[in-house]
């Protein structure tokens, strides 16, 4: 059964503390110690930075004594979760769930208990997890990261969340929480097809620079960025068309026509195209020998 599966990954990633460090504790840990120096830097030099009138006006604000809003800071902070360091690091263990048992050969212990496609589904609802675990640990750094701020530059607390915001707080996270699991998707697919747990890390970190090069590469050629093989080509550019139009207001206004179609079209590409395939590759393996 599938919910057997589910159970059996857990409890092997629960007892991986490797990946779970590095999938999940890692990222928020780096992340609050570079914010609580970079604020303590930015304190002692403050007097600095105020006189310099060729200073960027953001430096400048972040050195600013008003109230933080922590609610405004939340809504904020789940619009960022899917960075670059995390998607880097949340496919490690990705990467682990889906080739650990090509590399430790122990499909044979299992495959004859289950289905196939459970065995991969249930991989995948336990990346799901992980995905939603790392987004909640980098949201209490962000938090801590925020209280450091208000207490080194004396900055009054304040808390306001109103229906809007929470609307874009859970549209930012849900669209963060889809753009790691699409990202590690690839991961999926190469661990089927290469059985190597090498292959399910770097694969989609190759194809994931090459999609961010890939409005630079399709210039020369007189595909603009906001045309279809563009954007069909480029998750990492759709999640952040999708998220200007949760946003709302000036960004999603600036949007181009019929951007956000091609956007969710795009995820749902680079989503369910990689696990239709690894599901269809599966089957047809021979495990007898793993």
């Amino acid at each position: 059964m599938l919910v057997d599966a589910v159970r059996a990954e857990g409890f092997r990633l629960s007892k991986n503390r490797t990946a779970l460090f590095w999938s999940l504790a890692f990222v928020p840990i780096v992340t609050l110690v570079i914010g609580a120096i970079t604020n303590f830097v930015l304190k002692g030099s403050e007097t600095k930075i105020l006189g310099d009138a060729q200073m960027p006006a953001e430096l400048k604000e972040a050195l600013a004594r008003g109230t933080l809003d922590m609610g405004e800071a939340l809504v904020a902070g789940a619009g960022n979760l899917a960075n670059p360091l995390v998607l880097l690091f949340v496919l490690i263990g990705a990467a682990t769930i889906y080739a650990g048992d090509y590399r430790w050969e122990t499909w044979r212990l299992i495959s004859a208990r289950n289905s196939r496609s459970n065995l991969l589904l249930g991989k995948l609802a336990v990346v799901a997890g992980l995905a939603l675990a790392a987004m909640a640990l980098m949201l209490v750094a962000g938090v801590a990261e925020n209280l450091i701020k208000a207490a080194v530059f004396e900055r009054t607390l304040t808390f306001s969340m109103t229906g809007e915001m929470v609307g874009r707080f859970l549209g930012f996270a849900g669209l963060s929480w889809l753009r790691i699991v699409q990202f590690t998707m690839m991961g999926m697919l190469a661990a089927v097809v290469t059985r190597s747990l090498l292959a399910a890390l770097f694969i989609p970190l190759v194809v994931g620079v090459a999609q961010f090069f890939s409005p630079q590469m399709l210039m020369p050629m007189g595909v603009l960025p906001d045309a279809w093989l563009s954007v069909l080509i480029n998750p990492g550019a759709a999640a952040e068309a999708v998220q200007a139009v949760i946003e709302g207001g000036a960004r999603a206004a600036a949007l181009p026509d019929g951007m956000a179609l091609k956007a969710w079209l795009s995820l749902a590409l680079w989503t369910l195209g990689p696990l239709a395939l690894a599901l269809a590759w599966f089957p047809r393996q021979d495990l007898s020998k793993e």
